[in-house]
């Protein structure tokens, strides 16, 4: 069980890995659909966590140097105490991204998930997914069995506590997706299209969400 744990593991970071590519190859990519920044926790008092803070620096750095017009925070905000994507989507507007430009996925309750609803609601086709390295290889990998054009650009600025159960955990979690990729279930929730390409990102404000003309 353990080699054929290992044997999965290896086979989705390889698959992945010619498309893990730096932020300034980043730039030389054309017509990118939009940055996906994942989700991560929260804190207490609205904040973002060490790892979501880095995720949407490097999130808005792409937007700021021409990688895509557009930025989908994609994470979990499924109760009415606990929410991702509005600290996300506020980041990016208090570091000088038009509220227009940034959409939020409210049901991104997983790396699945996420990707499943770039393609299946938000109409990307081809993508950059912004987030921790060791996160970013299962990420990729489930974008391209989807059908996107995906690319990754990691988000490690810093070093993080705990991180080596994160990597024990990665890898099962990596494996349990290789299977998922192939029986493709459907989100927990899909709903009416939002094409991000040419679309407005505060059609997905709720009204915890202040767009630029409100501040």
């Amino acid at each position: 069980m353990s080699l054929l744990l290992f044997s999965v593991n290896a086979y989705v970071m390889g698959h992945a890995d010619d498309n893990i590519i730096s932020a300034e190859n980043a730039e030389e990519l054309k017509d990118i659909d939009c940055i996906i920044v994942l989700g991560c926790q929260v804190k207490p008092d609205k904040s973002p966590s060490h790892m979501l803070r880095d995720r949407l620096t490097r999130g808005v750095d792409l937007y700021k140097n021409g990688v895509s017009p557009k930025i989908l925070m994609s994470g979990d905000h499924g109760g009415v105490y606990y929410d991702e994507v509005n600290t996300m989507k506020s980041f990016a507007i208090e570091n000088g991204v038009p509220s227009s430009d940034v959409f939020m996925d409210h049901a991104g309750f997983s790396t699945y998930e996420t990707i499943y609803r770039a393609k299946e609601i938000f109409k990307a086709k081809k993508v950059v997914i912004v987030t921790q390295k060791y996160h970013l290889y299962r990420a990729v990998y489930i974008a391209e069995k989807l059908g996107l054009e995906a690319y990754g650009v990691d988000s490690d600025y810093n070093t993080y506590y705990g991180q080596t159960k994160r990597e024990i955990r990665e890898i099962l979690a990596r494996c349990k997706d290789f299977v998922t990729t192939i029986t493709k279930p459907k989100p927990t929730y899909l709903g009416k299209e939002i094409p991000i390409s040419n679309g407005d990102g505060d059609v997905t404000n709720d009204k915890q969400t202040l767009g630029e003309s409100e501040k």
